[in-house]
């Protein structure tokens, strides 16, 4: 995984027109694959759903093994845009998605709360880790997450934060304030907001030799790690859930709802359950799935 961010260009969508923001956010080569469908026939060009979920998910090379498996048993394509979660999440609230996969359970039951989407089901999860310079020069190596950020806090110590409204930032956010800190008011001197995903980010901590929050799926999948390693881990406010969402047609008509469950339906069933199970970096598993059939 290089973390680099592809050159995004605005294109003409061949889906609904409320999918303008697909043409945003897909790089130019899935672009050209959108386009090419429109020479199939009609039947084959409908086996597709539009799936927003996170930049871990993608970057951690989860998707490069789930999808392919969920394709050979349905027949059915899933093109992916990767944003944060909060993003994912408008998102589909705009109709510009058929399905969210994403981690941000609060932000998930509320988007159930206003109708749209009937359920959530819980799919996988793994923790974050809050990884830093090797020698440790804030003395934060441990597993109480609250109190190394306090400490941290205190220290001219670089931290780099994605600031993209995702699930990792929000779930940092908590953590700062667990740790009686509000960024928005009380910054810490080493803070840096990239407004980037999960890749992007750690390549920053990396050329840096400052501190990040990242999920163990895109940290274990990391390969530019400088002088980077885990600090804190274990804790239990570091747990991360990922969920599963079928958009309504009652809000937006035109979603491909039945395609749409029949990934939720896979994704939490035996056989997807497998596949992510088996899906590791160096024998470590890169999430680990919980769903409650």
């Amino acid at each position: 995984m290089d973390g680099m961010t592809p050159n995004l260009t605005p294109v003409p969508t061949p889906r609904h027109g409320a999918r303008r923001l697909v043409g945003r956010l897909f790089a130019p080569a899935a672009v050209a694959a959108l386009i090419a469908g429109a020479a199939l026939p009609a039947a084959a060009q409908d086996r597709f759903i539009v799936m927003a979920s996170t930049t871990s998910t993608e970057q951690s090379g989860l998707f490069k093994v789930l999808l392919p498996a969920f394709r050979q048993a349905t027949g059915i394509e899933v093109r992916v845009v990767a944003v944060g979660t909060g993003q994912a999440i408008d998102t589909a609230r705009r109709g510009d998605a058929d399905v969210l996969f994403v981690h941000d359970t609060a932000l998930e039951e509320k988007f159930v709360a206003d109708g749209f989407a009937a359920e959530r089901r819980d799919v996988m999860y793994n923790d974050f880790v809050l990884a830093g310079p090797k020698a440790d020069p804030a003395g934060l190596r441990g597993s109480d997450v609250a109190a190394a950020l306090k400490k941290l806090a205190g220290t001219p110590q670089g931290f780099v934060s994605r600031g993209d409204k995702s699930g990792t930032h929000a779930a940092e956010l908590r953590l700062w304030k667990a740790a009686g800190i509000e960024i928005g008011a009380q910054r810490p001197a080493g803070y840096r907001a990239c407004g980037c995903g999960m890749g992007p980010a750690l390549n920053m901590a990396a050329a840096l030799n400052a501190h990040v929050l990242t999920d163990r799926g895109t940290w274990l999948a990391f390969r530019n790690r400088g002088e980077l390693s885990v600090l804190v881990e274990g804790d239990r406010r570091l747990f991360n859930q990922y969920g599963v969402l079928v958009v309504s047609r009652a809000k937006h008509p035109h979603v491909k709802a039945d395609l749409a469950q029949q990934f939720a339906d896979w994704v939490v069933s035996p056989a997807g359950q497998a596949v992510i199970g088996q899906v590791k970096v160096e024998g470590e598993p890169l999430f680990f799935p919980n769903a409650r059939r």
